[in-house]
């Protein structure tokens, strides 16, 4: 299916148009924008891949606060309005945007696999093994999002046009077994640390994966193990201040993040919250983050009191600058969702208070954020406060909505946020464009859509 074979490009384009940069033009793939002939072309389809993912990290976010109710729409664009008013449909332009960012990545991925073993001579062992490996990993993240986005998707592994065009949705099942597959493969192959930090895949981030996917698994035991050997590596470390991590690009607790330059920020979530301010932080998210338990996550967003009229509480997201104020990336994973996630899968397995405990995991960060100390001690009292924790220390990195729907509060929380909330929110539609071009699709839409 050609919509979602998105076009790929090794040299950025710099988009000057306010409309570009917040709905990027799809486009189609070509095959001849891609070559791995020789041992010259793996360098360039190298970053290529990994541009094709750093595409789609801005719908995660997008996806992750704004379904939820970490926002509320400010200015004047029709998808973001959507988000706002919880009246989401099925030709919203982001909805459309992440898919083609999946499949974009899928592509890339798979053009790889495919084409790399034919490159006999002029690659290491080694170099071979990582390239194949970082293929295999972003494949898999790509599917999980995609997954935990839109229900079943279709699970393509190859680069064939004519069986892309028409290909059916996979069950979830099918797909997250695939994406443990890939997380798997990578594992074993990717070195345990990376040379060049947190900007490149290593060992530790395929673990950082593994905890998020077992936790979204509901495997306790096995998130706890991968989260823990995150933590105990030793090879990231909290900043002792909060506003480190709203302001500077790849921090010491960075595990994986998207980086921007100069050259090729497109100033997408910058221009988003802070320029043009077409979300804003929601009442409640700034309830929140200005509670005694938040702490100095306040930092997150900030107050200007000139901005304050009619529906514009006067908050914005400090969260994303641009490349040149250094805080332009965005932040895949790091330490603290490690902690979290250990956290959550703790107190599930019943150990909530005491030495490796959940409430002692939370106290990391709470200590950090010099916020009030936890003193909840039954289960559903340390889950809630887990729950709250991501949202005070997750916020607008793109985890709200798909916390909700995994841990089944969704309808709870968003129900009392909006009138308009509905259960289908809980999965995005398949983009309609979709739909009309891949006929083993047609008749297959999310219920309610």
């Amino acid at each position: 299916m050609k919509s979602y074979i998105t076009c790929f490009i090794l040299t950025l384009t710099v988009l000057t148009s306010c409309k570009d940069v917040l709905e990027p033009t799809p486009y189609d793939i070509r095959i001849d924008d891609l070559t791995l002939k020789t041992a010259a072309d793996a360098p360039l389809v190298r970053i290529g891949l990994y541009s094709a993912f750093r595409a789609m990290t801005s719908s995660v976010v997008i996806a992750g606060d704004f379904t939820a109710d970490n926002i509320k729409h400010n200015g004047t664009f029709t998808s973001y309005q959507e988000f706002g008013t919880k009246q989401i449909t099925s030709t919203n332009a982001d909805v459309a945007t992440f898919w083609a960012g999946v499949y974009q990545t899928n592509y890339v991925a798979n053009f790889i696999l495919e084409r790399l073993p034919n490159v006999v001579s002029g690659i290491t062992s080694d170099s071979r093994k990582t390239l194949t490996a970082e293929a295999r990993f972003l494949r898999g993240l790509a599917n999980f999002y995609g997954v935990y986005t839109f229900g079943d998707i279709p699970l393509v592994t190859t680069t064939d046009q004519a069986t892309n065009r028409n290909i059916a949705r996979s069950p979830k099942a099918t797909v997250l077994a695939a994406v443990l597959a890939d997380y798997q493969a990578a594992l074993a192959d990717l070195p345990d640390d990376s040379s060049t930090g947190a900007a490149y895949l290593s060992k530790r981030v395929v673990q950082a994966a593994l905890a998020r996917y077992y936790l979204y698994q509901k495997n306790w035991a096995q998130a706890e193990t991968y989260a823990t050997q995150v933590i105990s590596s030793g090879k990231f470390t909290l900043v002792p201040d909060y506003n480190t991590i709203v302001n500077v690009n790849f921090t010491a607790e960075s595990i994986f993040e998207v980086g921007y330059t100069q050259n090729d920020d497109p100033g997408t979530l910058n221009t988003l919250f802070v320029s043009r301010r077409e979300v804003i932080p929601s009442d409640q998210i700034v309830i929140a983050l200005n509670s005694t338990e938040s702490g100095t996550r306040v930092a997150t967003i900030a107050f200007n009191v000139a901005q304050q009229q009619g529906n514009d509480n006067g908050w914005t997201v400090k969260k994303y600058g641009t490349a040149i104020e250094g805080n332009a990336n965005i932040v895949v994973f790091r330490l603290a969702e490690m902690y979290l996630i250990r956290a959550e899968a703790r107190a599930q397995l019943g150990k909530l208070v005491g030495a490796n405990s959940a409430v002692e995991d939370l106290t990391v960060l709470r200590t950090r954020a010099k916020a009030v100390a936890v003193t909840a001690a039954a289960q559903a009292d340390v889950l809630l406060a887990i729950e709250r924790e991501r949202q005070y220390e997750l916020a607008f990195e793109g985890h709200r909505w798909y916390d909700l729907v995994r841990t089944g509060r969704a309808q709870a929380v968003m129900s009392a946020f909006s009138p308009n909330w509905s259960s289908r929110f809980e999965v995005w539609p398949i983009p309609q464009s979709e739909i009309l071009r891949n006929p083993a699709l047609q008749g297959a839409q999310n219920p309610g859509y």
